[in-house]
């Protein structure tokens, strides 16, 4: 069957991964509709799209608007994939927030020393103001008198800050200059860093707390959040007397959106211009299953809208066609991963998936249960798995940070 220039597929399919080839099943073609009738899919899964398909934290949205807004420092503690990021930016999008302010956020999780994080910093700042105009851009290049003639332009006349910007410049003269111009900027500033914890793996400088400690309380015209996702070290940083951080900051945390709010948007937004309906059953049984982890919520309901024909209802045996779909989808990722872990990572990290929640994890027990070589090996592994998130801790002991990774190891795809 020939598709048109104008026409496209709504495709229901399955995928089935055998020897790294997809082999895609097409069981439904729906052929109907023009491209310029096409509804591009609601359930966002790539970052914030507007508020229109940011679901709730009203309640959130106002009290950190009002604390930033108020002259407050907060500290934003939550697991990763509940949104904490996508909140910020809806924040910064706040009426009077967005005209009144300049908001920087600055995400840091991608970065290995403290010279990447003044880099990253200065860039971040430089893309919120060029599409302000050259006179506020300018005004920010020329307090960066140690890089200022590394900055290139593109034929547009609008400056790049390139990845060897700083490469021969001490980064705490850069990171000073940054400072100098977030105090003297013409507005208020509202600066997040993202992933803030991953400051405590630099090491390049072992005193990048007390550095930027000292250089945010010499900056009375900007106000930060610091946000990060791994409770022990956040808390750390912030609650221990001992640490530059202690009480600077206004704690906040994120939990899961309740099921009840997350339904009420997400069915109006299933059905919004496609007639489909989504039964509140799915929907919690999606929610259940990913024990209301924001992101792989969105995923499933992502893909159920997808795979529901317009008019249609999606139904319950759905869920389990839209995951295995998903895995299949990612079997070659994860396999690549499983393969470049060191062997001891792998072994540890396999058991902890087999038994998807370890207490004790140095415990003789667990060893001699999935024949690991020791105690101190372990300890060790866990050490590097931790630090590249393959799994978290909590109060309730080690789990696969990864909740598609765990289930894609359950259903022995690899």
């Amino acid at each position: 069957m020939a598709l048109g220039a104008t026409s496209k597929a709504i495709c229901r399919f399955l995928l089935f991964y055998d020897n790294y080839f997809l082999i895609i099943v097409i069981k439904e073609l729906f052929l109907q509709e023009k491209v310029n009738d096409m509804i591009s899919n609601p359930f966002v899964t790539n970052g914030y799209a507007g508020p229109e398909y940011f679901c709730d934290r009203v309640d959130e949205t106002a009290m950190l608007t009002k604390l930033l807004t108020n002259g407050n420092n907060l500290a934003l503690i939550s697991p990763r994939r509940v949104g904490k990021t996508d909140l910020i930016k809806h924040c910064f999008q706040q009426e009077g927030v967005r005209e009144e302010y300049y908001c920087f956020l600055i995400d840091i999780y991608a970065t290995n020393s403290f010279r990447d994080f003044v880099s990253m910093f200065g860039k971040s700042i430089l893309d919120v103001l060029k599409p302000k105009g050259r006179k506020v851009w300018e005004g920010f290049l020329n307090t960066l008198l140690s890089v200022r003639s590394e900055i290139s332009f593109d034929i547009n006349g609008n400056p790049q800050w390139g990845l060897g910007v700083g490469a021969m410049v001490p980064p705490e003269t850069t990171l000073d200059e940054i400072f100098t111009y977030l105090r003297t900027a013409e507005k208020h500033c509202l600066v997040a860093i993202d992933e803030f914890q991953q400051i405590l793996r630099y090491n390049d400088n072992q005193n990048v707390e007390a550095a930027l400690r000292t250089q945010i309380q010499q900056c009375p015209n900007a106000n930060f959040v610091f946000s990060g996702s791994q409770r022990h070290l956040m808390s750390e940083m912030f609650l221990s007397p001992s640490r530059p951080f202690y009480q600077s900051v206004v704690p906040m945390s994120l939990g899961s959106i309740p099921l009840d709010r997350y339904w009420a948007f997400a069915e109006p937004l299933f059905a919004k211009d496609s007639g489909k309906r989504i039964p509140y059953d799915v929907v919690a049984s999606v929610y259940q299953r990913f024990e209301g982890i924001t992101a792989n919520v969105q995923r499933i309901m992502n893909m159920l809208y997808m795979l529901t024909p317009k008019g249609e209802t999606c139904t319950l045996d759905m869920v389990d066609m839209a995951i295995d779909t998903y895995l299949q989808l990612s079997s070659a990722y994860y396999s690549e991963l499983l393969r470049q872990m060191p062997e001891k990572q792998r072994n540890v990290f396999l058991a902890i998936a087999a038994e998807g929640q370890v207490k004790g994890i140095s415990s003789g027990k667990f060893v001699r249960k999935y024949h690991l070589p020791s105690a101190s090996s372990v300890v060790s592994a866990v050490k590097g798995l931790l630090e590249k998130d393959f799994i978290t801790q909590n109060e309730n002991g080690y789990s696969v940070y990864d909740r598609f990774f765990q289930l894609w190891i359950e259903a022995g795809m690899g």
